[in-house]
This record gives structure tokens, C-alpha cells and sequence, in this order.
């Protein structure tokens, strides 16, 4: 065996931006306290406070680390999210050991991963954008045969036409049949009242995303 296939997995070494944690679960696991584990990855921007981040940089830590870190959190629901494919590959083993750990893991992928990788256990949230916000070379439809019951699509949505597109997707590949569904407003772009109008009379089998505010975990327990 070579010294890669002998070596442990906590001995993977992986760059982490940020690990916090949120009354507000921000992924499927909708209202309940989440760890979020964001890995280092390309420029990004925040759907919902339009601040731009940079995750060029970013902390090595070893497995071993970060599971200490999460469990310190004293919470079952963990949110692997962040970082281009490469970054998301190189967590898997990160993954696995979570579950292991007896934690309920999701992984938030833009989806260019190709999630047949990621261990089963983990619930895959492929995220898409519409055309016009010029990342659709990033999703990967082939990956929607691979969507189950327990994974989730989410649409980022930033205006009507967005929202159209999203309703023909779901529509043309019966999309809310194969996993869950959720549609998600981008803050100051997409007014969340009006896109909650669009869904009802539409009559759309999706959840809505609405994030009032994010209290960090250690905050509120500190009141």
C-alpha cells in the first residue's frame, strides 16, 4: 500500500474559513440549530446580507481538529458548505467522519461536484442559478438522476425572470418528485413577499426560504 492509502483519515488536512453556529438552520434542516463548516474556496457572495467574501485564504486544520471544534457546538445538525470542487472533494473524508460522529451532515455544493462520491448518509444540497447570473456552466445537471428523497435543490432566485426559469425546470424534469425543492430569494434583489405570491398562485410544491436574521449560536445563549 502507498502512504496515502495507509494513512488515518483524521490526517486529512483541510483549509476552513469558518466554523459557526446558527439558531437558524440555513439549509434542509429548516428551524433547527446547525454547525456550519465553510470551506475555503473561491469569491463568493452572501444571498442574504450581499456582502462579498473573499475565501482565498483561510486555516488549515486537521479532521481531528474540526470534529473537535463542531462537537463543542453540542449540536446533532452539521452543514458542510463553501469552497470550489476541488475543496469539496478533498472533504469527504470530513464528511464521513461526521456522520461517524453521530451528526446529521449536509453538504452545500454549487453542483460542478459530482456528488456520487459523497457518502450516503449525507444529505447533498445543489444549489442552482438561473442563466442570466452567469454561473450555469457551474451546475451539473447530470447529477439531478442522482438526487434522492433525502437531498434538496435550491434555486437562488434575484428577480422574475429567475423565478421563471426556476418554474420551467421544475416543471420540464418533475423535479419536486425527485427530492425536495426549495426557492430562495436573494436579499435586496427579490422581494420574499412577492415571490411567496408567485409560489401560491402558481401553486408550486416547493419550500420558501425566508431568513429574518441570523443569531449566532453563542450569542443567544449569552443573553
Amino acid at each position: 500500500m502507498s502512504a496515502v492509502e495507509t494513512a488515518p483519515a483524521t490526517a486529512v488536512r483541510l483549509r476552513i474559513t469558518e466554523i459557526f453556529a446558527s439558531l437558524q438552520g440555513e439549509s434542509t434542516r429548516v428551524g433547527l440549530p446547525t454547525v456550519f463548516v465553510r470551506l475555503t474556496g473561491c469569491p463568493l457572495r452572501c444571498t442574504w446580507c450581499d456582502t462579498a467574501y473573499a475565501f482565498s485564504g483561510g486555516e488549515t486544520r486537521t479532521l481531528d481538529d474540526i470534529l473537535a471544534e463542531v462537537a463543542s457546538h453540542g449540536l446533532r445538525h452539521v452543514c458542510v458548505t463553501g469552497g470550489e470542487p476541488l475543496a469539496q472533494k478533498g472533504c469527504l473524508p470530513l464528511l464521513a467522519a461526521l456522520c461517524d460522529a453521530g451528526h446529521d451532515v449536509s453538504l452545500e455544493t454549487s453542483g460542478a461536484l459530482d456528488i456520487a462520491g459523497v457518502d450516503p448518509r449525507v444529505s447533498r444540497i445543489m444549489d442552482l442559478k438561473a442563466p442570466g447570473s452567469g454561473e450555469l456552466a457551474r451546475n451539473r445537471w447530470e447529477n439531478l438522476a442522482l438526487l434522492c428523497a433525502h437531498d434538496e435543490l435550491k434555486f437562488v432566485l434575484a428577480d422574475a425572470a429567475d423565478y421563471a426559469w426556476a418554474k420551467q425546470q421544475i416543471a420540464e424534469h418533475r423535479l419536486a418528485e425527485r427530492c425536495g425543492v426549495l426557492l430562495s430569494p436573494v436579499a435586496g434583489a427579490l422581494d420574499p413577499a412577492e415571490l411567496a405570491e408567485w409560489i401560491v398562485r402558481d401553486r408550486l410544491p416547493v419550500r420558501f426560504q425566508l431568513q429574518l436574521h441570523k443569531i449566532l449560536w453563542n450569542d443567544a445563549r449569552g443573553r
